[in-house]
């Protein structure tokens, strides 16, 4: 296969591909990074995909693959997480407040290895069904529910955990003069 077969065979799927690089990173430019040196690996040893329909599913674990690596090194262990200020939402058509969800759920996914943060994300989030999944992984449908079950069950301990710091510190009067504060900052 040549470098022309690969790119009509992403032609279909690079939207995708490019969203969930972004979903998976947190944001814009770091999925975009992914994203490219995913397709430069990919490129490179497209010769040894067999099958030219099984092209979805080997990409993405091309993807899978370099994230993982990417999350290995040195500089991402030293890198702070992302820590959302929670606000109570007023409605889901102001911009704030989808900004806040999203910066939630990366705090959240953050939490995650990469193994499982791939497999929410494209289970969660991009509405692949645990059979695709299962031949993605080579792994039972099984083993597939119960990892992403583990993962959504720590997620859900976190925001308990970050909820709980949350109403500890806004109880506080000094937590509560500061939301006072920044109230009549913003009228």
């Amino acid at each position: 296969m040549n470098n022309e077969q690969f790119w009509k065979l992403l032609e279909p799927i690079h939207p995708e591909l490019e969203s969930f690089c972004r979903k998976l990173e947190g944001n814009r430019e770091d999925g975009d990074d992914l994203y490219q040196e995913g397709l430069l690996i990919g490129i490179r040893k497209i010769d040894n995909l067999r099958d030219r329909k099984s092209f979805r599913p080997w990409l993405y674990r091309i993807l899978i693959n370099r994230y993982k690596n990417r999350r290995r090194g040195w500089w991402w262990k030293n890198t702070v997480g992302l820590i959302p200020s929670l606000a109570e939402t007023s409605g889901y058509h102001d911009p704030q407040d989808r900004y806040d969800q999203k910066r939630l759920c990366m705090f959240l996914l953050s939490s995650l290895a990469a193994e499982e943060r791939a497999l929410v994300v494209l289970n969660k989030i991009e509405g692949w069904t645990y059979r695709e999944l299962s031949e993605l992984y080579k792994k039972p449908e099984g083993t597939i529910k119960a990892r992403i079950h583990r993962a959504l069950k720590k997620m859900r301990r976190k925001l308990e955990c970050h909820l709980k710091k949350q109403e500890e510190k806004f109880s506080t009067s000094e937590g509560f003069y500061a939301l006072q504060r920044s109230k009549t900052s913003d009228e």
